[in-house]
């Protein structure tokens, strides 16, 4: 059931124009940290030690975390994008890679931690980090994102589940704000309400944007007294929420951020309604397989050792490896000091170009058509597959 809205949303009103006031010395713009992709050419993927303004508790295991801003546009970023923070934890060289849940015209660098069972990173983070702490951060990447138009009217509709809503979250604050006819319809898939990620926050912005946003939240271990709002946002409820709101399928683009098994069913189910796949963008919380289950035999026409030669920051590293062996651990073995965080196709970190020679990637969930076909790879799923190969971190 909603809050009282004259009792507690007049409250947070309150709030949301007192923070409203409360100006971040990287927001002296009304642009803040916004950026585009074109702005982000030619950015190093290389660590920054950031300090820690604040560890907010959002949820009983989760929390945000707010960086200080350096100055410079190294971190200006697009909405939907995320960075890749590194620290020492138990000894261990430990780096994972977080969306950004603020918008960039706040002019703040704030990412979201939901503490997943057997997670290093997010176990330390959520009990651990405090203020004042000094992480290594990368600048911000990632190609879930959206380039706003103060000029355009548009509609969005977004999928999210869990802290799939954190880059959605960033997207639908930056299109509300900075284009002032558009509208973001959002469907949040969670288990309860106590789990609901950045409840407030959403239920504030749909008060400030009044007729604009529309949000429904479906929990799968909660009745809210609807049958479509009950239970996981599986095909079934997709397709009920396409057939029965005329908005859903009429949209300018759509904005999926979750577990693989829902982005799946959503997109086929979009694409069945008429959606053109252009239309629809995502990005995975994980990849449903271990990398190394899923890496192809190497070919017998490329099964000998690959001469490499990895570029990075102008200097050259060079190696033997096998055909069977992926480029990034290879050169990591060789003392390069590639960059790196998931290892498993989802983000984008160990992107690099292939200047010469051949490889194979045995996934690819983060680069674009587009950039494959320029002849970028993921250098953890890519594995040579030609006698010599040269790949670039610093095309």
């Amino acid at each position: 059931m909603r809050r009282p809205l004259v009792r507690i949303a007049g409250l947070d009103l309150y709030a949301t124009m007192f923070s409203w006031f409360k100006k971040s010395p990287t927001s002296a713009s009304a642009d803040g940290l916004l950026a585009t992709k074109a702005d982000q050419k030619g950015v190093k993927p290389q660590f920054h030690a950031l300090v820690v303004r604040e560890v907010r508790r959002e949820t009983a295991d989760s929390v945000s975390v707010s960086l200080e801003v350096p100055e410079g546009s190294t971190f200006r970023f697009v909405p939907g994008q995320y960075l890749t923070l590194r620290a020492q934890i138990g000894g261990a060289d430990v780096r994972r890679s977080y969306s950004l849940c603020s918008s960039p015209l706040s002019g703040e660098l704030r990412v979201a931690i939901k503490q997943v069972e057997g997670g290093l990173f997010s176990t330390w983070a959520n009990t651990q980090l405090k203020a004042g702490d000094v992480l290594d951060v990368m600048p911000p990447m990632g190609n879930f994102v959206l380039e706003t138009d103060p000029s355009k009217r548009r509609r969005y509709v977004g999928f999210a589940a869990g802290s799939g809503i954190t880059p959605v979250l960033s997207i639908l604050k930056t299109a509300l704000e900075r284009e002032p006819e558009s509208e973001f319809l959002l469907f949040y898939g969670n288990r309860k309400t106590a789990s609901i990620l950045f409840k407030n926050e959403l239920e504030d912005l749909k008060d400030r944007f009044m007729g604009r946003l529309e949000v429904h939240h479906v929990l799968s271990r909660e009745d809210q007294g609807s049958d479509a709002l009950f239970g996981r946002l599986d095909a079934d409820r997709i397709r009920y929420f396409a057939e029965h709101i005329p908005t859903v399928t009429k949209a300018d683009g759509y904005y999926l951020c979750g577990p693989e098994a829902m982005i799946h069913v959503a997109s086929d189910v979009l694409k069945a309604a008429g959606v053109s796949s252009e239309a629809i963008h995502f990005e995975l919380f994980t990849s449903a397989a271990p990398a190394k289950e899923s890496a192809p035999k190497a070919k017998s026409a490329a099964s000998g050792d690959a001469y490499v030669t990895v570029l990075l920051d102008g200097e050259e590293t060079h190696f033997t490896q096998s055909s069977k062996e992926f480029v990034l651990d290879a050169a990591l073995d060789a003392g390069a000091d590639v960059p790196y965080a998931c290892k498993g196709a989802v983000c984008c970190t160990c992107r690099a170009k292939v200047l010469e020679g051949n490889v194979e990637m045995a996934m690819n969930y983060s680069l674009t058509d587009d950039e494959v076909a320029d002849g970028y790879v993921l250098t953890c799923q890519a594995m040579p597959r030609s006698e010599r190969v040269v790949v670039s971190y610093d095309a």
